[in-house]
């Protein structure tokens, strides 16, 4: 029987004693209270706490259970006391029941208080005591205690009728908590406040008595008033703590969060917000990321609105949510070109009216420049050049590359996508943008800080849980998905960017930094990107409308770019990234084409570039052309004597390149033509220009309601050649010098064919949709 009797005493005590629903409560990095949402259950009940603050100890030490650290759970004493204080009253008016028979009694809800419960709980809190401290008990009592009203927990009461952290509360307001769960009706305004007061200064008298505090902190602690009403709960990341919410395994998150930066973040979020409200932009987030630790300091997912509406989406996490990325992507595409040796940073890339499938890219400005340095189409975000080299890469290998990089979002296979991808044919999260541009800066500060070292690890997604361990480094001496010198290119020239007209004299300013930023602007305007990053710091914004609505004028540079030179003025300035001297070479490049000089290349520049580079192929433009004697003509052996040839090295663009670059470069020399009687075959000299391979083409009405026309267009490298225009082998026409064609043309497929003087033909099938 005695070992039944105590084997059942063992099992009487639940596996847990408490499972309420808590309230999700986010502290900042300095454990200061950020956020908080009530528990299911309608109650104001923060997760139990690890410990319980000093004076809140003491003072409840000192009213409810004196003996607390020597009695076992029960105090016989306290129950004689207390029986015969409720004899001579005739009513109860003392239980004598300890902290631990407290939390006993806490724990099995609406017991009825009577002489049998009594027992039970004594039972219940001697059991408790073998196998928990007494700080575990206290703790419990604390976390569980109730604080009138909705209020469960020593936590939530100090925020609730306070606004602070346990830890900071003085005497007076711990003396109110220690007495408030004896009778918590009576903090509500206007009932028997007289006796919640005089209870509590009871208390601070019997504290001073007992030498806990002096009779100076009595008499200011008595002089504090009661609280009046519950305070409302801070709610500074209030879609960080709506997400943590509907994440049932977290239900209190110590952040990395910097609480004094969010404050600043918040702010700027709200001035931008009212300049873009403006123009019907409702909608705009902004995350500030560590790049050492990955650790996130601000996180503004949305704006504010106080109208309540719920209308224009604002309770939307933009963070985590995906969008079109616009040109946002475009510096991960140079990166990974680099890094396959198949582009130099300055290599000349097309800029021309191209048709892939269907597929015609245009760029912002609707016009073409002929070529561009592959540099300076990622600073100006030129979309021609950017999907010729996408073209180039791959639209598979670089979906790999997205996905390994850290992206989620990108699950279709390269058909879906297209060449569309790098223009915001696809969606991206702020949340993994800021990560990965995070983590390529961590990989290129840690190369250099190692003598050349990778670590795997450094590629990671950005860090919330101030107590998660952070990702622990494994060497790696192979190269990565991205080597230390593609990533050290690509953030140089992403220093060039443009910025906001505000900030154009950013250079002229004490405060300036480097910042290598890229912005991004979706189809139809409706999202606007700007992503900045320091060796010290990431900067990720979002701007536009939860529901995809486009506004005119919403652009990355204008709606999202001031926003985030605005926030990396709140930060320290740190030093630029060092050179990653081991993973980069000099290369001798043409300075005209910037590719690898070939032997024809007249000027030349040497550059740093990654190892892989060397094998991107010599200039192609650059070839010997045989001039006459006086330099007037090109000359072959077949019209003119070798002996007065002039031999020279020219820069050489094909045709529909070189009709567009020279309207942009003056400067250009084009070959002077043919001498009469001369002929030469072997190098290409015409292109049409207009209409493209496979077009679609509607021809408008004129504004006087006449027939309009399709204006055909023909580039041809010899100012005085001739040209003849045949339209479904129908001769149509002859031009000379200038070579455009207007034309009526029925709705239907067409066939252009055109042949200049010397015999080159070149031909084009389009088609006529209709007129408007």
């Amino acid at each position: 029987m005695v070992i039944l009797a105590a084997l059942l005493f063992w099992m009487i005590l639940p596996g847990k004693l408490f499972i309420d629903p808590c309230s999700t409560v986010v502290y900042d990095r300095q454990e200061r209270l950020i956020g908080a949402r009530i528990a299911e259950d309608g109650q104001w009940r923060f997760p139990e706490p690890d410990s319980v603050p000093e004076k809140y100890e003491k003072a409840l030490l000192v009213f409810e259970d004196q003996y607390y650290y020597s009695h076992p759970g029960i105090n016989p004493l306290s129950l004689i006391r207390a029986s015969i204080q409720n004899i001579r009253q005739g009513e109860i008016v003392s239980g004598g029941s300890t902290i631990t028979m407290q939390v006993m009694r806490m724990s099995r809800k609406q017991k009825p208080r009577t002489l049998w419960q009594k027992l039970i709980e004594m039972v219940l809190a001697l059991r408790y005591e073998l196998t928990h401290s007494k700080n575990e008990i206290l703790t419990s009592y604390a976390g569980h205690a109730p604080f009138g009203g909705n209020v469960v927990g020593l936590d939530a009461a100090a925020w609730r009728y306070f606004g602070t952290a346990p830890g900071h509360m003085t005497w007076s307001e711990a003396a109110l908590l220690a007495v408030l769960p004896n009778a918590p009706s009576l903090i509500h305004p206007g009932k028997n406040r007289v006796l919640l007061l005089q209870k509590r200064n009871r208390l601070l008298d019997r504290l001073a008595s007992r030498g806990v505090i002096d009779s100076i902190t009595c008499h200011l602690a008595k002089m504090e008033s009661l609280p009046e009403k519950p305070h409302p709960l801070p709610d500074k990341v209030p879609h960080l703590t709506d997400r943590i919410m509907l994440e049932e395994e977290v239900i209190k998150l110590y952040s990395t969060i910097d609480g004094a930066l969010q404050d600043r973040v918040l702010e700027m979020v709200a001035n931008q917000h009212k300049q873009l409200k403006r123009n019907q932009i409702h909608n705009l987030a902004c995350m500030v990321m560590d790049v050492e630790t990955g650790e996130v300091l601000a996180y503004a997912g949305n704006t504010e609105d106080r109208s309540g509406s719920r209308r224009h989406g604002n309770d939307v996490d933009i963070i985590h949510a995906p969008r079109s990325t616009g040109s946002i992507l475009k510096p991960l595409l140079f990166a990974g070109l680099m890094e396959d040796g198949l582009l130099l940073p300055a290599s000349l890339v097309p800029d021309v009216p191209v048709l892939y499938h269907g597929y015609a890219p245009k760029n912002y400005n609707r016009s073409y420049e002929g070529a561009v340095p592959a540099y300076q189409a990622l600073e100006r975000s030129l979309n021609v050049p950017s999907v010729i080299m996408l073209k180039r890469f791959g639209v598979e290998p670089f979906i790999q590359l997205l996905r390994g990089l850290g992206f989620t979002t990108f699950t279709e296979s390269h058909l879906h996508y297209g060449l569309t991808l790098i223009l915001g044919g696809a969606e991206a999260k702020l949340w993994e943008l800021t990560g990965v541009y995070g983590s390529l800066a961590r990989v290129l500060t840690h190369y250099n800080q190692s003598n050349g070292t990778y670590f795997p690890s450094d590629y990671h997604m950005p860090v919330l849980n101030s107590q998660a361990a952070l990702p622990g480094r494994r060497k790696k001496h192979e190269e990565g998905l991205l080597s230390a010198g593609s990533i050290y290119l690509t953030f140089e020239s992403l220093l060039e960017v443009n910025r906001p007209e505000d900030l154009s004299l950013w250079y002229l300013m004490s405060s300036s930094r480097n910042i290598a930023w890229k912005t991004g602007t979706s189809y139809g305007y409706r999202d606007a990107w700007a992503v900045g990053v320091t060796p010290g710091y990431v900067v990720g914004v979002w701007a536009g409308n939860s529901d995809g609505e486009g506004r005119p004028g919403l652009t990355g540079l204008t709606a999202a770019a001031p926003l985030m030179f605005d926030v990396f003025s709140l930060l320290p300035p740190t030093n630029w990234f060092e050179a990653p001297l081991d993973n980069l070479s000099r290369a001798v490049v043409c300075k005209e084409s910037g590719y690898l000089a070939g032997p024809f290349c007249v000027e030349t520049d040497t550059i740093w570039a990654v190892p892989r580079g060397k094998k991107s192929g010599a200039c192609p433009y650059h070839k010997q052309v045989h001039l006459s004697e006086d330099g007037r003509f090109r000359v072959t052996a077949s019209c003119y004597p070798v002996r007065k040839m002039e031999t020279r090295s020219w820069f050489i663009l094909p045709p529909l390149i070189e009709w567009y670059y020279k309207r942009a470069h003056p400067s250009y020399r084009e070959l002077p033509p043919m001498m009469k009687g001369c002929m030469e075959k072997s190098r290409e000299m015409l292109e049409i220009v207009y209409p493209e391979p496979g077009s679609h083409i509607v021809i408008p009405r004129e504004l006087d309601g006449e027939r309009g026309k399709v204006v055909l267009e023909v580039a041809h490298r010899d100012a005085e050649s001739i040209v003849h225009w045949h339209i479904d082998e129908i001769y149509t026409g002859t031009t000379h010098g200038m070579h455009q064609l207007a034309v009526d043309l029925a709705a239907g497929a067409h066939t252009l064919t055109v042949i200049d003087g010397n015999g080159q033909e070149e031909r084009v099938r389009f088609e006529i949709l209709g007129r408007r």
